[in-house]
């Protein structure tokens, strides 16, 4: 008998997740006759299993083609732990846009990637911002990087192993992400230019849940104005951004001050 085998399995159940995780990997959707072909299946075999999860709410139909609906995501959102961070989050940030001119995201690591659970634009005539829900990659973003470096060894390992690359995200080499995680930690958050748009700045710091890891990043996708404007600068912006994520760890049940050398400090 295979150790590493599953002690009980629920084929219709396996069958429906394939399909639901199937689906969130091809946003424009897959017609019946396409799920079949990716999963390695007949039509006849997932045809029920489709109409149910349709029925349920969990997929919609555009034309002929199968998508997601955002049930998972309200449900997600339904998660105690999800809905207060996110409740929590909000009036902070709101108030961090106002102030900094900016707009903001808190996002959360999701199986191998890093997900957006909260966002507020920035209040001026222009911004950049990304849409609530919105999946982004694990190791070339200043919000995945802050969700890594200040993770323990095995738990690091676990995600790195886990990741699974975004549309156009580009590999980091490990060597290089090992040090950028190590600055991060000592500086206590990551600056980086994006590596997605060009003339956006990403700065994002860590909100600690209470075993002392990050449970979320905070960020802002810093854009420089070169008018007369009287906006805050970037190094401006991270000290808003620093209170306004220690205001939110507290908030999490978890108090920390920064040692420089050592990294995140709790005071329970």
């Amino acid at each position: 008998m295979n150790a590493n085998a599953p002690r009980y399995s629920a084929p219709a159940l396996e069958k429906g997740l394939d399909i639901i995780e199937l689906l969130a990997d091809h946003a424009p959707g897959l017609s019946l006759a396409e799920l079949a072909k990716e999963l390695g299946r007949t039509t006849a075999e997932i045809f029920r299993m489709v109409v149910t999860l349709e029925t349920r709410g969990y997929l919609c139909t555009i034309g002929d083609r199968y998508v997601l609906s955002l049930l998972l995501f309200q449900l997600a959102h339904r998660h105690q732990p999800v809905r207060s961070l996110v409740s929590s989050a909000l009036p902070l940030m709101t108030q961090l846009a106002r102030d900094a001119c900016q707009s903001f995201h808190l996002c959360v690591y999701q199986k191998g990637r890093v997900l957006i659970v909260a966002g507020v634009e920035s209040p001026e005539r222009w911004g950049f911002a990304l849409k609530v829900g919105t999946l982004i990659g694990l190791t070339d973003t200043a919000s995945g990087q802050v969700l890594l470096a200040f993770q323990e060894e095995p738990q690091r390992g676990e995600m790195l192993e886990l990741h699974i690359p975004v549309d156009g995200e580009r590999a980091v080499e490990s060597q290089q992400l090992a040090k950028d995680l190590a600055q991060i930690r000592r500086h206590g958050n990551a600056r980086m230019s994006s590596r997605q748009v060009k003339g956006v700045r990403n700065l994002a710091y860590p909100v600690f849940g209470q075993d002392g890891h990050a449970i979320a990043a905070l960020t802002t996708p810093y854009i420089e104005r070169i008018d007369d404007a009287p906006v805050p600068t970037l190094a401006e912006v991270g000290e808003m951004m620093k209170k306004a994520a220690d205001t939110l760890t507290s908030l999490m049940g978890f108090n920390v001050y920064w040692d420089t050398a050592s990294g995140p400090m709790a005071n329970r």
